[in-house]
């Protein structure tokens, strides 16, 4: 596992050093939108909408739209100028019973391992979390924005579960009244019968639909039905294009041999990344 935060939990007279490590890990089948004729993959462009012209990383910041289409654009020294917590605490400002959090505020897990200085206090905390049945209240610093989390007790270790804001969640808007449902004991009584025959295990449950996804993946791969895009089919599109572009340039350009001449080198530098990224690939496959 691989440390995504390092930090230290403000906990009374204690600061807790510890490392914060994905408790997920999603296992999506990566599907990528590629060419049909070719499998060339299919790239977003990062395009202005007022001049058309791709806009390189250096140049995009953030803008926030006002009505009236003017837009407030936001500086990084401007971003940084606002209130945030310490970009490496923990700081906690409460204690409160785990059912007083809805589950439907939780967002994102990490698991928070002490660094050796910090073992005692950690478990002390641990403890009497577990001691009081309480989860902490927390706010943290993550990608430069503060987030609200809570602390609780996983396989005793320490879980840091970040949070929706209460202004976040949606209340009910739909016409549901359930006081208005009249139920009888005897529907109620089928009902609950029926829920215990079905009981089950959580753990059991898979991914039918991924299994199968890439089963499909398998054996399409080990038929032969594959597309290889930096072969020889990708570098001569790229020949062609770019000779294609030369021969623009080459009619309308009153010199056309220093032109063509760039425009051949420019297909031959073309040429060689292709075949270092089928390399690349070849190589990376094979291990």
């Amino acid at each position: 596992m691989r440390a995504v935060w390092k930090g230290t939990i403000g906990f009374g007279d204690y600061a807790i050093p510890v490392k914060a490590y994905s408790a997920v890990g999603e296992h999506a089948v990566p599907l990528h939108q590629v060419h049909e004729p070719d499998g060339g993959r299919v790239r977003v462009r990062r395009v202005c909408e007022v001049d058309g012209a791709d806009v390189p990383d250096a140049e995009i910041v953030k803008g926030y739209p006002v009505p009236g289409g003017d837009v407030v654009v936001l500086t990084e020294d401007d971003l940084a100028r606002l209130p945030s917590p310490s970009p490496d605490t923990i700081d906690v400002h409460g204690f409160v019973p785990a059912d007083d959090i809805d589950p439907v505020c939780f967002a994102k897990s990490y698991y928070l391992e002490p660094e050796p200085a910090g073992t005692k206090p950690y478990v002390l905390l641990a403890t009497a979390l577990l001691e009081t049945q309480r989860v902490a209240v927390v706010k943290v610093a993550l990608r430069r924005r503060e987030t609200l989390g809570a602390l609780r007790v996983r396989d005793q270790t320490i879980v840091l579960q970040t949070l929706l804001w209460p202004d976040e969640v949606r209340r009910l808007d739909f016409p549901f009244l359930h006081e208005d449902v009249d139920l009888r004991r005897g529907e109620l009584r089928r009902a609950v019968n029926l829920i215990e025959e079905l009981r089950a295990d959580f753990a059991s449950y898979t991914d039918e639909h991924r299994e199968a996804l890439e089963a499909l993946v398998r054996a399409k791969a080990e038929g032969g039905d594959v597309e290889r895009p930096t072969g020889r089919e990708q570098d001569e599109g790229v020949t062609r294009l770019l000779m294609a572009l030369q021969q623009r340039t080459v009619d309308s350009d009153p010199a056309p041999v220093e032109t063509a001449r760039a425009a051949a080198a420019m297909a031959a530098r073309a040429r060689a990344a292709a075949r270092k990224a089928a390399s690349r690939r070849g190589l990376s496959s094979s291990t």
